[in-house]
């Protein structure tokens, strides 16, 4: 099958099998494993901070990093549509016990005002502000400027408070954007980022930042469960995710925007190649909006041998990835022209 739903679906590489079969391992939680040490290296010194912790996932790095920044009954300001809010179940009231202040952020840009509108002190009727939140890349497929994320930290700075950012996505975001990982991941005190993604990776993400916060947060990792034990099984994987993997971002980037600019010349679809800054794909088919006409549509895919994910409100993403090549892509295009273009699966 050929998988646009994400690019989670990526399945290792031969020679992360055989490096996971070959790992040299230890307990984790007593910090001998050496391959996770190497790996959380690797994590902090591609990101210029202190101190990297492996954890089991982008959800999990998020959720403790807001644990470990912020005091019980205070608040987070980001944006409505981020990753945090919208696809991490909640987890922000039920493990942080934090409130969370969303912001309208038309591709993923926080305006300072908007932001400092929301920013308060505790008083006898408020919950003081403890954290500000970004997304880059963001999850509708925008790469953030990095002015629009220095505008933030700035505020934040005015306020002594803390940035997290969301970086899940970060290798796609710096490619997009021309810069390094370091210049993005610089304008937020701390950073999450996948190697499950479009890296490959099976499993995890890193968590980086502060040395006196990653012990923190290495001591509130084990407290949600997160000590893995003989995890370097899995950080061998990621150590080839991170050395190797970072080039093959291009690829799956030109492929989306060769899929966006095919999609936009189908009658009845809107797309936007011009947004398509990374390997995601959004685009409207209005009669996708009908719970009926969407599984018709995801049903068609699936018959040509395509996986994708059924729309929301009619807004359908596919995602490029490693495992989605030239001839993949061509059998997309294709498909997409059939189902789309003559109107009926």
């Amino acid at each position: 099958m050929i998988d646009l739903r994400s690019d989670t679906v990526t399945v290792p590489t031969a020679a992360m099998r055989k490096a996971m079969a070959a790992a040299e391992v230890g307990d984790d939680v007593y910090g001998d494993d050496p391959t996770v040490n190497r790996l959380e290296e690797l994590g902090a010194e591609l990101t210029g901070k202190e101190a990297a912790l492996f954890v089991p996932s982008g959800t999990f790095g998020n959720q403790l990093a807001l644990f470990t920044w912020c005091p019980r009954g205070t608040e987070v300001i980001l944006g409505e549509e981020c990753h945090i809010i919208v696809h991490e179940a909640g987890a922000a009231a039920a493990i942080a016990g934090v409130q969370t202040r969303c912001i309208p952020a038309p591709a993923g840009i926080l305006e300072p005002e908007e932001i400092q509108k929301r920013l308060r002190k505790r008083d006898l009727h408020a919950p003081a502000t403890s954290l500000i939140c970004l997304e880059n890349a963001h999850s509708l497929g925008r790469a953030v400027p990095l002015s629009a994320m220095e505008a933030v930290r700035k505020i934040a700075g005015e306020w002594g408070l803390p940035v997290h950012l969301d970086g899940a996505r970060i290798f796609n975001a710096a490619l997009a954007l021309g810069c390094g990982v370091r210049d993005i991941a610089a304008l937020a005190g701390s950073v999450m980022f996948c190697l499950s993604k479009g890296l490959c990776a099976p499993v995890g993400s890193l968590l980086a930042g502060p040395a006196d916060f990653i012990a923190e947060a290495r001591m509130k990792r084990k407290i949600l469960g997160g000590g893995m034990r003989q995890a370097g099984i899995l950080a061998a994987a990621g150590i080839i995710a991170l050395t190797e993997h970072p080039p093959y971002l291009a690829e799956d980037h030109r492929r989306a925007k060769k899929l966006a600019a095919a999609l936009a010349e189908i009658p009845g679809i809107t797309a936007d190649p011009a947004a398509t800054d990374i390997n995601m794909v959004y685009f409207r088919f209005p009669p996708g909006q009908d719970p009926n006409r969407a599984a018709d549509i995801s049903a068609a895919f699936s018959r040509r041998g395509i996986r994708i994910n059924p729309p929301e409100n009619g807004v359908f993403r596919f995602v490029t990835h490693y495992w989605i090549g030239d001839q993949e892509l061509e059998a997309v295009i294709a498909a997409a022209g059939e189902i789309f273009g003559r109107g009926s699966p």
